[in-house]
């Protein structure tokens, strides 16, 4: 596999107005899910990027508001109180394949044969076991998980590096804070061509991508539209700016503003019922009843409820200076989240393909080998790359899918102290990350993507978009 190649564009296009990206996200894989078909238009003629554009499937939003552009360079829930579930909850012996318990501090897990296998402590960000799982610990010293993985079962309390584990899936891992340079461009070498700087206070942000589980677990709060809706004005960064949160760069005419959190016109956009989150396509994760993909990313997710799940979750949509700032390392301002190393072929960096070889696109996983892509197998359960480690152990950071960010899509505005651009553009709500079939040299940090939508309520959903949600440190 050769060094970490990245398209040579200075300043890697942040500073061109968003109208002007052609460069498009949606990968060939999709063709045949996605109505609209591609297009080879790349105005911007990047080196080793191939132009193509594709319509998202949606079932509650024509089609022609569902474009994705890829533009290259571009507190928990309630807690528990006494620990008193430690012990064992199943006797020695026969027990049901893969169910979970504790054994003091650790899990064991009931294998194929019907006995346990071998404890696996918990580690030190999740060090209390209950009722099969290890949890985060909140400060009155109860455990602190978050409404999505209060229950035990597959794709909630079985997450870990390599695609499983005993670990919660909603982990959340600390994210110290500093300044970075967005605009940048790292070969292997070190950054060059920085621009367009950041500074970012320390908040959390999940280690996995939110599963097919957990959100099912959103479905039935959400109940058909007679549950769960987010208060007026939540989801902030409580922790920034004496509660008022990110500052809102898009809006400098009117002074400094903050970020308003869940506007309530938004909440008629949260549908996720089972057509919409089949979204017309092969690649979508979700099933009707729970089954073997549960730890599978959820994909064909809007925005509006992507920021939804968040807020029910206890937490916020990361805005696109805190998702980039994960994903380099911060100031290391890294060629991929994990270092240099070339992401290889087998899996174990980042989920990715050739980007367009074929009418279905090419895919590395599972086989290891560049084949067709077919469909939700090419999606591999959540953490499956172990190697790709940011730098404060974030996982499938690039590659696998994309994932939506609170900013709607812009030029960059400097200087940027805890901002985000929260002003309706023409060009929809930034993506970040890449997805399962993207060539490598489209998958860095600074790859900058757009969703667009005609209206702020209008509904964008695609097969290769899922997220992950931050949380206050």
């Amino acid at each position: 596999m050769p060094a970490p190649r990245q398209p040579n564009v200075a300043a890697l296009l942040a500073r061109i107005p968003v109208a002007a990206l052609g460069v498009v996200i949606a990968a060939s894989a999709l063709q045949a899910s996605c109505s609209g078909g591609l297009d080879a238009g790349n105005p911007l003629d990047v080196a080793d990027a191939a132009g193509r554009d594709a319509d998202a499937a949606s079932a509650d939003s024509p089609s022609e508001d569902s474009r994705a552009d890829r533009a290259d360079g571009m507190s928990y829930g309630d807690g528990y109180g006494a620990m008193d579930a430690h012990a064992s909850d199943a006797p020695v012996g026969v027990c049901t394949p893969g169910k979970q318990r504790c054994s003091g501090e650790s899990v064991e897990t009931c294998g194929a044969n019907g006995e346990w296998s071998s404890a696996v402590p918990c580690d030190s960000e999740a060090p209390v076991c209950l009722d099969g799982a290890c949890l985060a610990v909140s400060e009155d010293g109860g455990a602190a998980t978050p409404a999505s993985c209060l229950p035990v079962g597959p794709g909630m309390s079985n997450c870990g590096p390599g695609g499983h584990g005993v670990e919660s899936c909603c982990t959340s891992l600390e994210v110290a804070g500093g300044t970075y340079d967005r605009t940048y461009v790292n070969t292997g070498g070190g950054p060059t061509g920085e621009g367009d700087p950041a500074s970012v206070s320390g908040f959390r942000l999940d280690k996995y991508l939110v599963t097919v589980g957990r959100f099912r677990q959103f479905v039935t709060a959400w109940d058909g539209g007679a549950g769960y809706l987010p208060p007026a004005g939540s989801g902030k960064h409580t922790h920034l700016n004496g509660g008022q949160g990110l500052v809102n760069v898009g809006d400098v005419d009117a002074g400094v503003t903050y970020e308003p959190g869940w506007v309530t016109s938004d909440s008629g956009t949260i549908a996720p019922t089972d057509t919409n989150l089949v979204c017309g396509s092969s690649y979508s994760t979700w099933t009707n009843k729970a089954d073997g993909q549960e730890r599978l990313p959820i994909t064909c997710v809007n925005w509006q409820e992507a920021y939804a799940f968040c807020i029910w979750d206890g937490g916020f949509l990361p805005s696109e200076a805190e998702w980039e700032y994960a994903a380099a390392g911060g100031n290391a301002q890294q060629a991929y989240p994990w270092g240099s190393a070339a992401p290889g072929t087998q899996n174990q960096y980042m989920i990715y393909g050739n980007g367009g070889a074929g009418s279905t696109g090419d895919c590395y996983y599972p086989s290891g080998k560049l084949e067709p892509c077919t469909g939700v197998a090419n999606i591999a359960p959540v953490g499956t790359p172990a190697l790709g480690a940011g730098r404060w152990g974030q996982l499938d950071l690039l590659g696998e899918l994309d994932e939506w960010t609170l900013d709607w899509a812009a030029s960059y505005v400097d200087p940027c102290t805890d901002c985000a651009y929260l002003t309706q553009t023409p060009y929809g709500w930034v993506v970040r990350g890449g997805s399962f079939s993207p060539d490598s040299t489209l998958l860095y940090p600074p790859a900058r993507s757009n969703a667009v939508v005609s209206s702020p309520q209008a509904s964008y959903r695609a097969p290769y978009i899922g997220f992950r949600c931050a949380r206050t440190p």
